[in-house]
């Protein structure tokens, strides 16, 4: 004879078996409930019951007899029911709780909403989900808050809500981005994309409240962040909470904190306005379609300001904002902006095991052999990146320098170098604005900079002056001063008094190496300007004409030989003059030489 015993103190609820019935192995044979909760007593023999020993309602010990079964049919239960496995699945019937929170997801999608995406497509735009789709690799993005709708119960219903405002206009969640370069553990992003097919794209008290989320994981987990931010700002409709103006949300804080600690892109196409611009404008990259509308108030905020009454696509358009700095890669569809932003995030990533090396003999032609002949510095930019790596940013604004990411066998950098097709290379205030910032751009995010010298210096001029230029272009000086990481600088030809000196990070032993070209030269000023105003004695003691403008071509010729490349690299003011074919290699066994120290505090202007 074989008992039943209790395996814990508990009441009994309900007898599934009674004296005589034959039991099989696994069979629940009685039920316990203990703290509100069932607990299944099952048979672990098949066998036939003798005797049940205690009665519905009756509590029970630990180890008190429930029931016995003749000793040829024994059976036992020692252990709680969660220590059994579980039954294999026998049909296809799916619960009603499960179809439920089905059918329920299914309203989320875009397939539940045919006449908004077809509103998208007359407008040649993708929806939100399917941006989100591009950018993550197959089946890594989980959303969170999907089942959200609108606070607007007091004046829909709930059908209207689940129908018409799914996840409250704004999908969010964790994927994995590039996943297939750099495995999980470095491809892991958090995604936030305002929907305009739900209220405009504008932002409600729950989609603020999921960003809030959304930005906290980020943070805590230094994960990068990508909002894709069309929309058009905050919506007054939300009547689910008892506020007045709403200006107690943390969304914009939260946001503002992420600056300096994880890499954030910001992706725009259609129209963008008002709070949506707000977290846009706090982004590290702005990547913007060439049809997108960016601006702190759209029309109706500029008619209710008493501004005037203008159409949507007459505020911020993007040719606007890429020339004045906001947009920092242009593009011309959501899917180009999708790549670049997977193309951004990538130098954020790591290093990459393989790349493609250009032709290292092309760098020789890049400077022409006529030393006042222009020429494009972003052929040295190509010449000494991998091959098909160079992102270039804010190709729009601030012409006199050139600023890109790219890798240097497999590694990441950022490259900045002056422009002599923009004023000689002279460097004027938003050339320099925009080199500062993407030092510090760079310096959060530990990658080392290159940078390429080619410049007469800062530019100068009473028209210049009313630009705040002084401040401008000290900004460079002290951007450079705060750098973590390596700083390498290549003078490609001219390298002339302060401005040549902000490009080697603020004197030309700052860089963990200055090296130039043979075409280098070098003086404290431009070396026609160094005569003129060093040897006016000379020159006025001449008569005007051929004979003066032989001493000067002289004297410049003189002041030329003095500041060659080579004479630099003679008194240690350089560390060394390359074949502009081994300039790769020079910089690739500085970049293993060299190292990224701890960021102690940093952030990045969103200027």
């Amino acid at each position: 004879m074989q008992q039943l015993r209790s395996p814990l103190q508990a009441q009994v609820v309900q007898w599934l078996v009674a004296p005589g019935d034959t039991v099989r192995a696994g069979d629940v044979v009685v039920i316990l409930e203990a703290m509100k909760m069932e607990h299944e007593v099952r048979a672990d023999a098949a066998g036939q019951v003798r005797e049940v020993h205690v009665a519905v309602g009756d509590v029970v010990d630990e180890g008190d007899v429930l029931m016995t079964a003749h000793a040829a049919t024994a059976v036992n239960a020692t252990e709680p029911a969660d220590a059994v496995a579980a039954p294999s699945r026998t049909n296809d019937v799916v619960r009603a709780d499960l179809q439920r929170v089905i059918n329920r997801h299914a309203l989320t999608l875009d397939s539940a909403r045919p006449e908004a995406v077809a509103r998208r497509r007359t407008l040649g735009l993708r929806t939100a989900r399917e941006n989100i789709a591009d950018l993550c690799d197959a089946n890594s993005f989980n959303e969170y808050g999907a089942l959200t709708v609108a606070a607007q119960r007091s004046r829909r219903t709930e059908d209207d809500l689940q129908r018409n405002t799914p996840a409250d206009g704004m999908v969010t969640g964790i994927g994995s981005i590039n996943g297939d370069l750099f495995g999980a553990d470095k491809s892991r992003a958090v995604v936030m994309a305002y929907d305009a097919t739900v209220l405009a794209g504008t932002q409600g008290m729950r989609n603020h409240q999921k960003t809030d989320r959304m930005l906290g994981i980020a943070l805590a987990n230094k994960l990068p962040v990508v909002l894709f931010a069309e929309g058009g700002g905050g919506r007054p409709g939300d009547t689910d909470m008892p506020i007045v103006a709403g200006l107690h949300v943390t969304t914009f804080a939260s946001f503002a904190r992420l600056n300096g600690q994880v890499p954030v892109v910001g992706i725009v196409a259609g129209r963008c306005f008002a709070g949506n611009a707000a977290l846009l404008g706090c982004s590290d990259v702005i990547i913007a379609t060439k049809h997108s509308n960016i601006g702190m108030g759209g029309p109706a905020m500029v008619e209710g300001g008493g501004l005037g009454v203008f159409k949507p696509e007459q505020i911020g358009p993007a040719s606007i904002q890429h020339a004045n700095g906001v947009i920092d890669v242009l593009v011309d569809d959501e899917a180009k902006a999708v790549r670049a932003a997977k193309h951004y995030l990538s130098f954020f990533q790591g290093r990459v095991a393989t790349f493609e090396t250009p032709d290292a003999n092309a760098l020789r032609d890049v400077v022409p052999e006529n030393r006042l002949r222009v020429y494009d510095t972003r052929a040295a930019i190509t010449g000494i990146a991998d091959a098909g790596t160079v992102l270039e940013l804010r190709t729009g604004f601030g012409k006199g320098i050139h600023t890109a990411l790219a890798r240097i066998e497999g590694r990441p950098v950022g490259i900045i170098a002056n422009n002599p097709h923009h004023l000689g290379g002279a460097i004027d205030a938003d050339a320099a604005d925009k080199a500062a910032r993407f030092m510090q751009l760079c310096n959060v995010h530990g990658l080392p900079l290159v940078s390429l010298v080619d410049t007469p210096g800062f530019m100068v001029g009473p028209d210049i002056e009313e630009q705040a230029q002084v401040r401008h272009v000290s900004r460079m000086f002290v951007a450079a001063a705060h750098l973590r990481v390596p700083f390498f600088s290549v003078v490609l030809r001219k390298g002339y008094g302060l401005g040549a000196m902000a490009m080697c990070a603020g004197g030309f032993h700052s860089p963990d190496a200055t090296i130039a070209w043979p075409t280098g030269e070098f003086g404290a000023m431009g070396l026609e300007g160094a005569v003129k105003l060093g040897y006016r004695k000379e020159l006025e003691a001449v008569p005007e004409g051929e004979q003066r403008d032989a001493l000067y071509q002289k004297l410049v010729a003189q002041q030329y030989e003095s500041g060659q490349a080579l004479n630099m690299a003679a008194t240690l003011e350089i560390d060394a003059v390359v074949d502009p074919a081994l300039t790769r290699d020079w910089l690739a066994t500085g970049l293993a030489s060299s190292r990224v120290r701890e960021l102690t505090a940093g952030s990045v202007d969103t200027w």
